[in-house]
């Protein structure tokens, strides 16, 4: 769509500037379809409506929270109808919380398995470890594997 620019309409610097994002970043999410398709002037520059601003601050926002930019589509689609996205958002929220949860277990057991060979280590006197082995041919763990 071609128009000419408006004094309420934004130019792609202000945009990026007021919004926090870079230009590229704007760019993808129109081809994505996160963003509606910007008005253009006659000279082919985009032209926004402040509206995006908002709408850029919820992508981010949602982002930090962990959701893809397809669920975050997702959102903006119910959002766009005029309904609450509360509802799909909270199962989403819901998802991301156990997944990190469960990322949170198996960083507890990462750091009791580090802890462990690091107590373990003998510093300056610490011999080479095997090929494909951590631990040194002294101190390899029972049942192999280390």
């Amino acid at each position: 769509m071609r128009t000419d620019a408006t004094p309420a309409a934004l130019t792609i610097s202000q945009v990026t500037s007021r919004a926090g994002v870079r230009p590229d970043t704007v760019r993808y999410y129109e081809r994505i379809g996160l963003l509606p398709t910007p008005a253009r002037t006659t000279g082919a520059h985009r032209r926004y409506d402040e509206d995006v601003i908002d709408r850029l601050r919820f992508i981010r926002g949602t982002q930090r929270l962990g959701l893809t930019l397809t669920e975050i589509g997702d959102l903006l689609s119910v959002r766009d109808t005029g309904v609450c996205p509360c509802e799909p958002a909270e199962t989403m929220l819901e998802r991301h919380l156990t997944e990190i949860d469960a990322e949170m277990t198996r960083l507890g057991a990462l750091h009791a398995e580090l802890t462990s060979m690091l107590s373990g280590m003998t510093g300056e006197n610490c011999a080479d470890p095997l090929p494909g082995a951590w631990c040194p041919p002294d101190r390899e763990p029972k049942g192999g594997g280390g």
